[in-house]
């Protein structure tokens, strides 16, 4: 078992032949895909065998594309300096922007298609495509003429992918100065944010006063970066008719307002509720005026919650047994063939992700464990991440992506596993740490990604009109806070810098990736006491479930197991379970 991960399933290196081929392969493949739909696309007949046709050679090229571009991916998010990645990254996304004239000629043509529905029936391919097909037709209306998408693709390019390469770069190469012993040393900007969980609050302290500082090095370049992106995304979504990124990202997300307008007022609702949850937190630290946010992930207790990564990794296979085999056994193969990259370096990507290989059937999973019980949370995540792939593996790769809110459903459904299982075992201090743990979690969520929301929405607002400054963005995000976390944070220690390091507001194809997550939280919290309720005949249910995550609207996929996500009663339940945690968590501190 390695700590590093292993991606030579998919080639040995860049220089291999294999992936020369590839690379010159993908670009026959979209030369072939493109005259064909040039040839299809001159009138109507024939429209089943076509149709049939497009779908297999997309699937062909979706496969080459996915497997170039993990590896690609993959290889830059452990060493962002990486300079053959860099290199064919740019010449993989030079290549893809030839598939966009020809994407918009077949999409623009599926809309056209009479009595679609109808002719679906006619053919088990199409029907096993049919969501994917009316989505075309639905969002077709969005589509500019072929030049225009091709421009739009090539200046993205040198546009929204430069920014925000340019900003990987400028926070990756990011050095921290702490001075200790009266000598100053450097950290990587992820080893001082590992420091946030430290049990000495002079480190915790010192960290955060240090992290804050060195954002002053870079703080003018990831500014650029931001404008330079939300600008791009605010001028394409004009031009193509959405009335804002809000609402193209509902669109793709397979949400309706409705849905979110539900979950954000049930979420602001709660709000007092985490406010109370961080003040005792604050007491319980020593602070009278709120908690300050050096410590919104400070231990409260000595607790020993310590895991070297071999304790962690069976800990959670053992845990995810007690809900099913397949779990389990989906961990353990992806720890067993090292699928997972699993401690922090310099020039590796801050935070954890889990990327699929629908090809290979396969996840990989990048960490930076520390050893706290928060890190084995988040393994536990990224391995809910890679079980939603596994439950998708059989499907078509054109019915293996899902909506951005489903995607952390299992995610989060595996926490739950992990917290609740920690929790029967520990002793009361132990009991005490892991609800706070889960709470803190629940509180970031909850409440930090509701003041993202916040930002995110006011910093395209005012894009709208010009470029913001430093300033201006350090203001936004302060105040964003402020309305979130109201008297429960300590408003002279609050962090302005919130939007440098945090990656979702740097994708222009994914903006708004905050509230995702507290649908993820909530809907899995529902799932969770479903399982409660039913037990062992749930499992079939939920890998169900999940494996029709990427053909289906999501209040549709929520209707499979009886939730309407329309009703804000749902979304206040599921809160409901957190608000009885921070009870049960205030009631224990006092004794303690």
């Amino acid at each position: 078992m390695s700590l590093n991960w292993s991606l030579k399933e998919l080639y040995q290196s860049f220089g291999s032949n294999e992936f020369k081929n590839d690379m010159n392969n993908l670009t026959e493949e979209i030369s072939s895909i493109n005259e064909w739909i040039d040839e299809a696309t001159k009138d109507y007949e024939n429209v089943i065998v076509k149709l049939e046709e497009y779908l297999k050679k997309s699937i062909k090229l979706n496969e080459l594309i996915s497997k170039l571009g993990v590896f690609i991916e993959l290889s830059i998010s452990v060493n962002t300096k990486d300079s053959e990645a860099l290199k064919n990254s740019d010449i993989f996304e030079k290549k893809l922007t030839y598939l966009v004239e020809g994407s918009t000629k077949i999409e623009r043509y599926i809309s056209g298609v009479k009595d679609l529905n109808l002719l679906i029936e006619k053919s088990e391919l199409l029907k096993e495509h049919k969501f994917l097909l009316n989505s075309i037709a639905q969002d077709s209306k969005y589509l500019l003429s072929e030049k225009e998408e091709n421009i739009i693709a090539n200046m993205k390019n040198t546009g929204s992918n430069a920014w925000s390469k340019l900003k990987d770069n400028l926070i990756s190469s990011l050095t921290v100065e702490i001075s200790e012993h009266g000598k100053v040393k450097e950290y990587p900007l992820t080893v001082v944010l590992n420091m946030a969980y430290d049990k000495s609050e002079k480190v915790r302290k010192k960290a955060y006063e240090a992290e804050i500082k060195s954002y002053k090095k870079v703080e003018e370049g990831v500014a650029a970066a931001l404008n330079g992106i939300k600008g791009e995304v605010l001028t394409v979504c004009d031009i193509r008719g959405y009335k804002s990124p809000l609402e193209e990202t509902l669109l793709n997300s397979k949400m309706d307002e409705e849905s979110l307008n539900a979950m954000i007022e049930a979420m602001k609702e709660s709000l007092p509720a985490f406010r109370k949850y961080l003040r005792r937190k604050a007491e319980m630290l020593g602070h009278k005026n709120g908690l300050p946010f050096y410590d919104l992930y400070a231990p409260i207790n000595n607790a020993h919650m310590n895991f070297t990564y071999d304790e962690a990794s069976k800990f959670i296979v053992k845990n995810f047994k007690s809900f099913s085999d397949d779990l389990a056994n989906f961990a353990q193969k992806a720890i067993n063939n090292d699928w997972i990259d699993v401690e922090p370096r310099e020039g590796k990507v801050g935070g954890a992700f889990c990327a699929g290989i629908h090809t290979l059937g396969e996840s990989r999973i990048l960490l930076n464990f520390g050893g706290s019980f928060g890190d084995v949370v988040t393994m536990a995540h990224e391995l809910g991440h890679g079980f939603h792939g596994e439950c998708l593996k059989n499907e078509s790769i054109l019915n293996s992506n899902y909506p951005m809110p489903i995607a952390e459903t299992a995610s989060t459904f595996c926490e739950t596993i992990i917290k609740k299982a920690a929790i029967k075992d520990a002793t009361e201090k132990e009991a005490l740490s892991i609800l706070e743990t889960e709470i803190s979690d629940c509180t970031q969520v909850i409440v930090d990604i509701y003041s993202r929301f916040l930002f995110e929405k006011s910093v395209f607002e005012e894009r709208k009109e010009s470029a913001l400054t430093v300033e201006r963005i350090k203001e936004l995000m302060l105040n964003a806070q402020k309305e979130a976390y109201g008297d429960g944070l300590d408003e002279n220690y609050l962090h302005p810098y919130m939007w440098a390091w945090k990656p979702h507001y740097y994708d222009a194809n994914y903006n708004y990736y905050n509230f995702p997550y507290a649908f993820g939280l909530l809907f899995a919290k529902g799932l969770y006491a479903e399982y409660l309720k039913k037990g062992s005949d749930f499992v079939g249910e939920y890998e169900r479930l999940l494996s029709i995550t990427g053909k289906n609207k999501i209040a549709d996929i929520t209707k499979e197991v009886g939730i309407d996500i329309h009703d804000k009663e749902f979304w206040k339940n599921s809160l409901k379970t957190i608000e009885e945690d921070i009870e049960k968590f205030i009631m224990i501190s006092k004794k303690h």
